[in-house]
Order: structure tokens, then C-alpha cells, then sequence
């Protein structure tokens, strides 16, 4: 496993746990941020680049403000 590899998994899990605090934020919010955040981490270990790390935060904020979403 690669240093950066680490840093960034790291880095992921206390974006993810500072997000979780977010009181005033409602539900939904949570969600969207905390998809966002992961689909970024994601975007970037995958393609390495700006473009690829966009392109994970915008996919992962639209299904993360999906999740448990009532009808």
C-alpha cells in the first residue's frame, strides 16, 4: 500500500466524520456532501486527474442526495 494511498484514505475518513457533526444541516444535506466528498476521493483514485475528481464529486453528491429519499 502507497503512502499517498494512505494519506488519502485517511483524509476521506475525517472529511466524512467532520461532515457527520453538521448539526444544522438537515438529512438530505448530510447526504449530499458526504457523497460528494466520497465520490471525489473516489473520482481521484481512479483517474488521477481534476476532471476525473469532478466528475466524482458531482456523481456522488446526486446519489448521495438520493439516498433514503421518500417518495
Amino acid at each position: 500500500m502507497s503512502k499517498s494511498f494512505l494519506t488519502k484514505t485517511l483524509t476521506l475518513i475525517a472529511i466524512a466524520t467532520s461532515l457527520s457533526a453538521c448539526a444544522g444541516m438537515t438529512q438530505t444535506q448530510r447526504n449530499t456532501a458526504t457523497g460528494a466528498v466520497l465520490g471525489g476521493v473516489a473520482g481521484n483514485l481512479i483517474g488521477g486527474d481534476t476532471g476525473s475528481t469532478l466528475g466524482g464529486a458531482a456523481l456522488g453528491g446526486v446519489i448521495g442526495s438520493q439516498v433514503h429519499r421518500h417518495r
